[in-house]
């Protein structure tokens, strides 16, 4: 991580703009993401990645076993500047990737003997799965979770729409962990590189402009 190269690059943003940076990166968290399993609809995608952004959620990851789709711009309203995305051919890998960082596989659904929301344990490292719109999540990640959780419902629906889903699941473990001990802030390491990524997607002509400096300052 090149500090110098950071501290340059600042330069050619605004103070309003490298204070909004701090204030955000201080809320943010990686103690919690979130995974989209072959969601068909573009807009629940793009919807649930706008919904992490809001809530501080640093990164989604989404599963494109059998759907392929692209992010809609104007329904993530510019959180894809902002979310690490994340895509995976398989759903084992992603899996595998998530346990491997310490996450507990926490499989969403109205089904099978879940915690409700409310009861919810905030303090362990935990990835929110959500599957497909009509079927729901796979046999693979309900096999692979460590454990199940539902919102609470008292109507005759059963489910709700996906980014709905993830917005108030997100919602109340966010507000949560923030009332709790659980040290859930980005580490020292973490923050100058989702800045440093921030910062480029913000200035125009990025590259050319880290190009200028390193030829400025060889190494």
């Amino acid at each position: 991580m090149d500090l110098e190269l950071l501290k340059y690059l600042e330069s050619y943003l605004t103070e309003r703009r490298k204070n909004r940076f701090k204030k955000v990166l201080s809320e943010r968290t990686r103690h919690f993401t979130v995974v989209t399993e072959d969601v068909y609809q573009l807009h629940n995608t793009s919807a649930v990645m706008r919904t992490c952004d809001v809530y501080g959620i640093q990164d989604l990851h989404v599963v494109e076993e059998k759907v392929s789709k692209r992010i809609d711009k104007e329904i993530a309203m510019g959180a894809q500047k902002w979310v690490n995305f994340n895509r995976y051919n398989s759903i084992k890998e992603c899996i595998k990737t998530l346990k491997d960082s310490g996450y507990q596989i926490i499989a969403t659904t109205p089904h099978n003997d879940s915690t409700m929301l409310h009861d919810f344990d905030v303090s362990k490292k935990s990835a929110f799965f959500f599957g497909k719109e009509s079927e729901g999540l796979s046999d693979t990640v309900m096999h692979a979770a460590d454990g199940f959780l539902k919102i609470p419902m008292y109507g005759f629906t059963e489910s709700l729409n996906i980014s709905v889903s993830a917005a108030i699941i997100l919602q109340s473990v966010v507000t949560k962990l923030k009332q709790s001990d659980v040290k859930w802030q980005l580490s020292e390491e973490e923050i100058p590189e989702i800045e440093m990524e921030w910062v480029k997607r913000t200035i125009k002509a990025s590259d050319e402009i880290i190009e200028r400096y390193h030829s400025e300052n060889p190494k």
